[in-house]
């Protein structure tokens, strides 16, 4: 636990985090993990040539995240010599700048509107801001599927893995989990270019996304259809490429009880995947459900928390 605090101090340091991020959103200018991935695709650039190996993404890895997480750990070490609560806002703002469930609703919900209006070429744009795929010529059915894997893998991305590390080791916990996975999400590809470079961002980010993705899993299920969120984890999750993403997107599906994964087009490749989920296949009203569970999941990690903190007070 972060400092030997209480779980009742860490659940008000995460509460007041998910109120900002709710409140205030994303920075819109200068946002601290905008400002990361110009300063890791500097570093790709220079250090990924002529095809290297393990070693160079290692170290570039190492290059780009331990000082960032580094400094935040000084800065609230140093700040707990001076007061206690201002080493606890310094973790507080740490977390809300880690923290991405507005910026989700901000992203996602346009798209289902958009669906709801017949505007395709708008939706079509918007799914291309949060998604690699290829979507300029996407269905509705496929912009839908888009939309509800990226708020379910994210969720546990952008919210329920930021506040797991975030209970292991307060901001810079948070920091190191949230820069680890934007490494992954820029580097991790099995393709020529990161085949080898990559190789690390994507092992860290498997390893600390180990315990939290299945966590993530566990609480979609239990607020949805949990019978078939189960099934669907158990049989469907070890054939999806990422050992994090399938356990999340399959409880996820099922426990929506529809159909997500299937064929996408990536760089201009068909990129052949496992389905995911039973029953039908995900339309647009099908994103504000999944909106939906990750909200209530969100609510229900701060409700067990706050459990915790008042049985161990």
């Amino acid at each position: 636990m972060l400092l030997g605090l209480s779980w009742m101090v860490m659940a008000c340091l995460i509460m007041s985090g998910i109120v900002f991020d709710c409140l205030l959103g994303e920075v819109r200018r200068w946002h601290p993990l905008s400002g990361f991935g110009n300063l890791a695709g500097w570093a790709e650039k220079r250090l990924n040539r002529n095809h290297v190996g393990r070693v160079h993404g290692i170290a570039a890895w190492l290059l780009v995240v331990l000082p960032i997480v580094a400094a935040s750990w000084l800065v609230t070490a140093s700040l707990a010599q001076l007061h206690i609560l201002l080493a606890l806002m310094a973790h507080v703002i740490l977390l809300y700048f880690c923290l991405g469930l507005r910026s989700l609703r901000d992203h996602l919900l346009p798209i289902a509107q958009a669906l709801q209006e017949g505007d395709l070429p708008l939706a079509r744009h918007l799914t291309g801001r949060i998604v690699s795929r290829d979507t300029t010529s996407l269905s509705e059915m496929e912009i839908a599927k888009a939309g509800v894997e990226s708020l379910l893998e994210n969720g546990n991305d952008a919210v329920f893995g930021t506040l797991f590390w975030f209970l292991v080791a307060g901001g810079p916990g948070a920091v190191l989990f949230r820069l680890a996975n934007t490494l992954d999400a820029m580097w991790g590809y099995r393709n020529q270019r990161f085949l080898h470079f990559g190789w690390a961002a994507a092992r860290i980010d498997d390893g600390l996304n180990l315990i939290p993705a299945r966590l993530t899993a566990f609480s979609y299920a239990v607020l949805g259809n949990t019978r078939l969120a189960g099934r669907c984890w158990h049989q469907q999750a070890r054939h999806w490429s990422s050992p994090n993403a399938g356990p999340v997107m399959a409880a996820g599906a099922g426990a929506l009880n529809i159909s997500l994964g299937g064929d996408a087009i990536y760089d201009g490749e068909i990129e052949h995947r496992p389905a995911l989920g039973s029953g039908p296949l995900a339309v647009g009203t099908d994103i504000a459900r999944a909106w939906k569970l990750v909200s209530r999941t969100t609510a229900l990690w701060m409700l067990v928390i706050a459990l915790i903190g008042m049985t161990h007070a």
